[in-house]
């Protein structure tokens, strides 16, 4: 999906910049090397950024792609989000060998996902399925899917069909079931701070629309301190010169699921999503993050 992504963007600037000459370089990240250990075991700060940045910063770089979900609120001193991408359908949907949609897989079922923000809200849906980690690029848990026998899989349905696989998905979960992550959807260019040059490269690919309602959910994430692998789902949807930003915080095992809403102007997109964030927290938002943290931190020890 990385070089998807990357290629992508490539193909862009090369479209809207026919007198330069662009390069690519692959980069491994953290995220990328531990396959075999759940996301929410080793941590999230960072895991599919940090080598990035340090190439950015370094100067090997001008620019790095992102899936937006997976950049960090805080990025590092001197780093900046350069554009944000048109965003891509930014559901979650289900991909089962048998056409399974969530009401009709059967009692107990097997259930792959690497998300706990996912499998927080299906085991809100139906507790009695068993939600276990998949890991690994779209192909290969599309593969461990059919090897170790999962009646389905989540996966965001941006990447599936940007991938063109949409005839595998099953069903696109409902919203009212599953909020995605944040930024679910969209590609964030990152760029180093003082590169005006670059920013003038990228800047043709920036999506107003998308950008506030990102703008909304990540400033609510960071109010609320979390990451990529916290339980907390959020999206924004611009009509006009309005947006309306909706938002969830469950607890890991699905049983506690706080959710809101807001609406406000869009020039307002970052105070509406510290507001939301703040209602959240009066309905017990803090605790149910509390203990999601020191569940995940015994985790990670």
């Amino acid at each position: 999906m990385a070089v998807w992504q990357t290629n992508w963007v490539l193909e862009k600037l090369k479209e809207i910049n026919p007198d330069r000459i662009f390069g690519v370089k692959y980069i491994k990240t953290q995220g990328d090397k531990i396959l075999d250990v759940a996301l929410s075991k080793i941590g999230d700060k960072g895991l599919f950024t940090k080598e990035l940045e340090v190439a950015l910063l370094e100067g090997e770089i001008d620019l790095a792609v992102h899936s937006l979900k997976d950049i960090p609120t805080r990025l590092p001193q001197g780093c900046k989000i350069g554009c944000i991408t048109k965003r891509e359908n930014p559901q979650d949907v289900i991909i089962s060998p048998e056409g399974y949609t969530l009401d009709t897989l059967p009692k107990g079922a097997k259930v792959g996902t690497s998300s706990l923000r996912r499998r927080a809200q299906i085991l809100n849906y139906r507790a009695d399925l068993q939600l276990e980690d998949i890991r690994g690029n779209l192909s290969t848990r599309l593969r461990k899917m059919i090897d170790e026998d999962f009646a389905a899989i989540v996966l965001a349905a941006a990447g599936i069909l940007r991938m063109g696989w949409q005839d595998q998905i099953a069903q696109y979960i409902p919203l009212n079931i599953s909020l995605p992550a944040v930024g679910q959807g969209s590609l964030g260019i990152e760029i180093r701070e003082d590169d005006q040059d670059t920013q003038q490269v990228i800047f043709p690919l920036h999506h107003k629309q998308s950008a506030y309602e990102i703008l909304a959910e990540r400033s609510l994430l960071a109010y609320l301190e979390g990451g990529c692998q916290i339980p907390i789902g959020a999206l924004g949807k611009v009509h006009e010169n309005s947006i309306t930003l909706e938002a969830m915080v469950a607890s890991l095992d699905g049983k506690t699921l706080i959710r809101d809403e807001i609406q406000g102007c869009i020039n307002k997109s970052e105070e509406i999503g510290i507001q939301l964030a703040e209602r959240l927290v009066e309905k017990g938002a803090g605790e149910i993050l509390k203990q999601v943290r020191q569940e995940t931190d015994a985790h990670e020890k």
